[in-house]
């Protein structure tokens, strides 16, 4: 963390997330932490709109993404968690 509050996330990770140098991401907090995601870019913003879907089918669909992150990070957070055992 700089003296400026600026923080390097790794190349590793921004090649792996789509970040872009510059670039830009969102953050925010959720459940005590501090989450980093990337913006989408307008390419791949485009054509989200397009197609045959049903009312509601766009957000039902972020929707699903949203609940497999949670339940992706909900494992991991489970993971780290020091056992009663040690």
């Amino acid at each position: 963390m700089s003296q400026k509050g600026q923080a390097t996330i790794p190349k590793e990770l921004r090649e792996k997330f789509g970040i872009e140098t510059p670039g830009e991401v969102f953050v925010y907090e959720e459940q005590g932490r501090i989450i980093i995601e990337p913006v989408p870019s307008p390419d791949e913003l485009h054509g989200i709109h397009a197609g045959d879907h049903e009312r509601g089918d766009v957000l039902e669909r972020v929707r699903e993404l949203t609940d497999d992150e949670k339940r992706t990070e909900e494992e991991r957070a489970e993971r780290l968690r020091p056992s009663e055992d040690a």
